[in-house]
């Protein structure tokens, strides 16, 4: 079951639960093998393999790509999430990031990284910075979804936990059903958290909704310990997008009143973008 937690104007999660990962050795082999065995599983080890998907869709103007870029870059190097780096059995993370729109559009910025202190938090944050801004027809994240499962398997690390973020200024509006990869990511074990970008005006021109909060909450996010993060203005952009990753690495959060999201029916249509679409395009 997961759960959404409103904690203010923020909806935060329970704390995550999380086991060890059992290390290899080889039966019977010489204890120099079992040590290098057990060192490069060590060095394999990490508190969570965290992919960081980034709506790039033509609904984000160039100034919110900008705030976005410049928000995570912050949060990996910020004073906050360094530390709480050092909360985790292992001290490190590891963390990919890639930009995503239409269901077959998606494109890795920073490939999978080890962020265990300030410099390789700066490497990663300068990684995100230099790429060049884009932007890209349609939201699909379903796409994003099912480009990032595979993503957790190619990557040559051990997480206690396997989290999603996924960042977006509207629904989804092609293709398959959010919710049918969402629960699919859930079957496999991986959280999947959410950051709906509400800082401007609804604008149904460029398909946005009322409640995007409500829509991730119910239709986007699941897993153990999920939470949503809304964006409500610009000015909190970075504080949030901060705010976010400490509770992803860290997963230290106010005792909540815990509302069971799993209970009740969608209180925003999971379908509401291909709807809208369907009715604007007649596609």
């Amino acid at each position: 079951m997961r759960w959404c937690v409103s904690i203010g104007m923020v909806a935060a999660a329970c704390v995550l639960a999380g086991g060890d990962v059992p290390g290899f050795a080889a039966p019977g082999g010489r204890a120099g093998g079992d040590t290098l065995a057990q060192g490069r599983d060590e060095a394999a080890r990490v508190d969570v393999e965290l992919i960081l998907a980034v709506d790039v869709s033509y609904s984000m103007d160039m100034e919110e790509l900008a705030l976005q870029r410049e928000g995570y870059a912050g949060a990996i190097t910020s004073r906050e999430f360094l530390q709480a780096l050092k909360t985790g059995p292992t001290g490190k993370v590891a963390v990919t990031y890639f930009e995503w729109a239409a269901a077959g559009d998606q494109k890795i910025v920073v490939p999978w990284r080890v962020i265990d202190g300030p410099e390789s938090a700066g490497a990663v944050a300068e990684e995100i910075l230099k790429a060049p801004l884009r932007r890209a027809s349609r939201t699909s994240i379903s796409g994003a979804i099912n480009f990032a499962m595979p993503l957790f398997e190619a990557n040559a690390y051990r997480g206690l936990r396997r989290v999603i973020d996924i960042s977006g200024d509207g629904p989804n509006n092609n293709g398959e059903p959010v919710t049918v990869a969402r629960d699919a990511a859930l079957a496999k074990g991986v959280t999947i958290n959410g950051l709906p970008i509400m800082s401007k005006e609804t604008n149904f021109a460029t398909m946005d909704i009322e409640n995007l909060d409500l829509y991730y909450e119910d239709c986007v996010i699941g897993g153990a310990g999920s939470f949503v993060v809304p964006i409500k203005t610009r000015e909190k952009f970075k504080e949030a997008i901060r705010t976010k990753l400490v509770m992803e690495v860290a997963h230290r959060v106010p005792e909540p009143v815990v509302v069971p999201a799993a209970t009740r029916e969608p209180r925003v249509s999971c379908t509401i973008g291909e709807k809208i679409w369907q009715e604007r395009w007649g596609r």
